[in-house]
Parts: C-alpha cells; structure tokens; sequence
C-alpha cells in the first residue's frame, strides 16, 4: 500500500459521493428559501462541505451485493444530509470553530444558528430518507428504518458517554474503546443500507454491517492517531479536555505520562513538542498494544471479505482496510 494507493481511495469515494451530494445541495437550497437568515450559514457550509466517507461506502456496499448506486441517489444525499447534520450538532458540542483553517458554522456564527440549521438538515435528511425506503418492498422498508434508528441511538448514546467522561477524572483508555466501538455504528448504517438497498440477501447485508463497524471503528483510530501529529486539531483537543486516544493509551505508562504531560503544560506548544509528543506516545507500550488491536481489526475485516466473488468491489474494500494503518 503507498500514498498514491490511499490518494485512490479517497478520489474513488469522493466520486461516489458528487450524485448523492449534488441533490443533496438542491434540495437544501431550495428548502432554505424560506428562511433567510439560515442561507448565509447554509451557504458557508456547502461551500466547505467535504464528507464523503459516508455516502461513499454506501455506495460501495451497494455495488458489492450487485447493486446500481445510481438507482438510489436519494438516498445517499439523506445520508450525506443527516450525517451533515449530526456534524454541525458534534461542533457545538465540541466547540470546535476551525477546521482545515476554515471557520466553522459555529465559529462563523453561533450556537444558535448552527443548532437551528442542524435540525432543519436533521429533519429534511429523515423526510428524503422515508421518502426513498418507499422504495423498497415492505419488509425491507421497515428493516431499513428499524436498524437505522438503532446504530443511530447507539451513536447518540456514545456521544452522551463521552460528554459524561470529560467531566470524569482517571478515565480509562477501556472506556473510550467502548464508546469508539459504539460510533462505528454509524459506518455500520451505511454498509447495512447499502447493501440493503443494492438487493442483497441476509447473509450479504449481515457481512456488510460487520465490515461497516470494522471500518468505522479503525477509521475512528486513525483519525486519533493523526491527531496527534496535528497542532491545530491537537490545541482544540486539548482545550476541550479530549485528548486523543493514543495520548490516554500512552499516559497508562508512567515514564510517557510524565513527559507527555509536561508538554501539554506548556503554555504554546511548538512543532518540536508535536514531534517529541508523537514519538513518546508511538513508542509507548499501550499504544503498540493499541496498533496490533488495529492489526487484528484489519485481518478480521480481510477475512470477511475473502470469499467475495466481486473482485473489483472486494479489492477496493480490502483496499480500505489496509490502508488504516498506512504512515502510522
């Protein structure tokens, strides 16, 4: 795997995502008409809109099982919306008002505002998404919306977990593995929709939703390992008391806690204290635990995916999997 292969991926998702997305502006815009003082924050979002994981893997999953994603556009834009929504409700909790050096709706506006244009994407994104499951036949059509509502409790209620956590002392780095495992679930949805949708059988659907929260859980990993390389994200975490989970893993050695702890002390933390603060916690005991955790995730969502006899869907997923631990 090299960079030019993980540069693949993203174009290929980011491709599958521009139908689903494209609509998903469209009816946005037109729904905002309305209420003016929400299209100026409407306006700034869609201008920095670029997820595309989720809409991405559904169409993936959707292929897999034989599917035409194209068929389902409606879908993936009720999903790039309602995922679109649970993000502007994470930045206010968070309090997260750059990324990628781009104000956020929160940063740009308020808390008010970017609550008010979550729920209205939150509510637009469940009527386009009932609307699609009309789709399919009856029976699906209430699977869809049953486990739906389940993964995204569960999302819901790692999110109230991990709210909870911050205001806890000797928190262990167990408990953020729980509520990590619980976030997949939002992955899981997807792949489970996608191939649901695409017409594949129980055992089809069943294997993608296990692929699904393989690949949200290591996804969730990666984004903490890459944290800690980034200064900007790195200060916000810090300001907000959630440090990522490999700074917690490494803390459970008490020589990587020490250091570890008297950078993050420092009033202004430069480029050599990232660099002295990703190798303490590289090298630490818990986190080369963490990697081989990571390894084992891997191999376990290589192993499901074996038996495929699309190669061109399968190469392209196993791709995903090995790319999770890819310049760590």
């Amino acid at each position: 795997m090299t960079r030019k292969m993980g540069k693949v991926i993203v174009t290929d998702l980011q491709k599958r995502n521009q139908k689903g997305r494209e609509l998903a502006k469209q009816i946005l815009r037109e729904e905002q008409k309305s209420y003016p003082k929400l299209f100026e924050p409407l306006e700034h979002y869609i201008a920095h809109w670029d997820e595309f994981t989720h809409t991405g893997l559904y169409s993936l999953a959707c292929e897999a099982v034989g599917g035409n994603p194209d068929d389902f556009v409606a879908t993936q834009a009720a999903i790039s919306i309602m995922t679109a929504a649970f993000d502007l409700h994470d930045d206010i909790i968070d309090k997260s008002t750059v990324k990628h050096n781009v104000p956020t709706v929160y940063g740009k506006f308020d808390a008010e505002i970017t609550l008010l244009l979550g729920d209205a994407f939150l509510i637009e994104g469940l009527k386009l998404f009932a609307d699609s499951v009309s789709m399919l036949p009856k029976e699906r059509g209430n699977s869809a919306f049953n486990t739906l509502k389940k993964l995204l409790f569960e999302v819901g209620n790692a999110h109230a977990l991990e709210v909870a956590l911050k205001e806890r002392k000797n928190v262990t780095p167990d408990e953020y593995i729980m509520i990590t495992e619980m976030k997949a679930a939002s992955i899981e949805a997807d792949m489970y929709l996608g191939a649901l949708f695409g017409g594949g059988d129980d055992i089809e659907v069943g294997i993608l939703a296990k692929v699904g929260r393989i690949l949200g859980i290591l996804a969730t990993l990666r984004d903490d390992l890459i944290d800690v390389f980034d200064i900007e994200e790195l200060h916000q975490r810090i300001l907000v008391q959630d440090l990522p989970l490999p700074i917690l893993f490494a803390m459970q050695d008490q020589e990587a806690k020490g250091n570890i702890l008297s950078i993050l002390a420092k009033p202004k933390i430069e480029d050599s204290d990232v660099s002295e603060l990703v190798e303490v916690t590289l090298k630490s005991k818990p986190v080369l635990i963490l990697r081989d955790k990571m390894q084992s995730l891997i191999s376990q969502g290589l192993t499901l995916t074996n038996s495929w006899s699309k190669k061109r869907v399968k190469r392209k997923i196993q791709s995903l999997f090995l790319f999770m631990l890819e310049d760590l």
